[in-house]
């Protein structure tokens, strides 16, 4: 039950295509969140910081992520008044929920690589690619 008291698999189904839970999954799911949320897990990060840990996001992108997982209340934006000024990032409550999952999925696929792998090179050769 949600916090309504209504049952939260009565009001959104992520299979339907205007339900609100679709974005947020992506934002959660997508590249960059999915690793902006599992960087974060580790600390609080300034901006240059998780960008260095998330390597190859470009800066717009990392914004654009921030923003988007800010807004969905995975992520809190610190700024402290200070010259110059010190703006970190930490996972919300909710994030650090939802990181400890996707941290989960990426050990599963981290040790599961050489199967993957395996898998990849199977199919290139009886396609004749890779």
């Amino acid at each position: 039950m949600g916090e309504s008291g209504v049952r939260v698999a009565d009001v959104f189904d992520v299979f339907e295509r205007d339900c609100p839970s679709r974005s947020t999954l992506g934002h959660v799911t997508g590249r960059w969140g999915s690793l902006t949320l599992s960087a974060l897990r580790e600390d609080a990060l300034r901006f240059n910081e998780l960008r260095r840990r998330v390597d190859g996001v470009s800066e717009k992108m990392l914004s654009q992520t921030l923003h988007a997982l800010e807004r969905d209340g995975l992520v809190v934006r610190d700024a402290r008044p200070t010259s110059p000024p010190h703006v970190e990032y930490r996972l919300t409550e909710l994030g650090a929920d939802t990181a400890d999952r996707l941290l989960a999925l990426i050990g599963l696929v981290e040790e599961r690589m050489p199967e993957v792998l395996a898998a990849q090179r199977a199919y290139d050769a009886a396609r004749g690619t890779g």
